[in-house]
């Protein structure tokens, strides 16, 4: 089933004027055929650097390079066509000027075709983002737990417990008022995300952190099961494809080894002479 009334392309305006409404349904895609298949139930489909963990092996986000986001959001964009693409600015190339970021997010977008960057960090990036969107790049904030500062919290550990609630509150306001145009809180207590869902002017897109949220994402990855040794606390598994893809293969390689595969129905005989011969894909 796909998303209500998404006939024609989600624009930024159309995900700023779903405050408070319809929740924003929003999911990762790194290639084309996932791209498609998230484009026909999303609002928003994020080119995430999480791809750096989910396709390349790394043991962080920290590795993933300008290349390989230009790479996966040239595959995503070919598969979307009525959500808003939205593409993750990975870690160094946004951190050090107002300028260094436009000139990285200018590329994301005239090499990708996306409609909008993200980026993580709050009050510290409060004038990159103003300056971003001064210039026509359309912004979305990320804060909470930001996974490219992973070693500056000491983990993945949840965000916004005592003394820090009141920072990731000053983060998400300063992200808002800066103008981007939508908010992801990440692995954020509950009634802090709730209360900074109530308190901003623009969506929240929550990930391990409030049903409040006027949004929710997920790594695709994550909730189809393709991990069998990783399954945090706020992810929902919608199917088990890791292990339907193992007893796939368990039972290829069987086959193969047994002479059961290929059989008689997949391999081609030689054509009587003058017959046309079709299928032959």
């Amino acid at each position: 089933m796909s998303v209500p009334g998404k006939s024609r392309p989600v624009s930024v305006p159309n995900i700023i004027a779903r405050k408070g409404g319809a929740p924003l349904v929003c999911l990762t895609a790194y290639t084309t055929p996932v791209a498609k298949l998230c484009d026909a139930h999303c609002d928003i489909v994020l080119v995430g650097d999480s791809v750096g963990m989910v396709l390349h092996g790394l043991p962080s986000t920290l590795g993933v390079t300008m290349e390989m986001m230009v790479l996966h959001g040239k595959a995503a964009r070919r598969g979307v066509e009525t959500a808003l693409l939205v593409i993750d600015m990975p870690f160094g190339s946004y951190e050090e000027t107002p300028e260094q970021a436009f000139r990285n997010a200018a590329r994301l977008m005239a090499e990708t075709g996306c409609a909008a960057v993200k980026l993580e960090g709050g009050e510290s990036m409060r004038e990159t983002i103003r300056f971003l969107t001064a210039r026509g790049i359309p912004v979305m904030g990320h804060v909470g737990l930001t996974p490219q500062a992973v070693n500056a919290f000491g983990g993945y550990k949840v965000q916004g417990r005592g003394e820090g609630a009141e920072r990731i509150r000053r983060d998400a306001r300063a992200v808002a008022e800066a103008g981007a145009f939508a908010v992801v809180l990440e692995k954020v207590t509950e009634p802090l995300a709730r209360s900074i869902t109530q308190e901003i002017p623009v969506p929240t897109i929550g990930i391990g952190a409030s049903p409040a949220c006027d949004g929710q994402v997920l790594v695709v990855d994550d909730m189809l099961g393709m991990f069998s040794d990783f399954r945090p606390k706020f992810v929902k598994r919608y199917a088990e494809l890791g292990s339907e893809a193992d007893a796939a293969i368990e039972s290829y390689a069987e086959e193969v080894a047994a002479r059961r595969f290929p059989g008689g129905e997949h391999v081609f005989v030689e054509a009587a002479p003058g017959a046309s011969v079709g299928g032959n894909r």
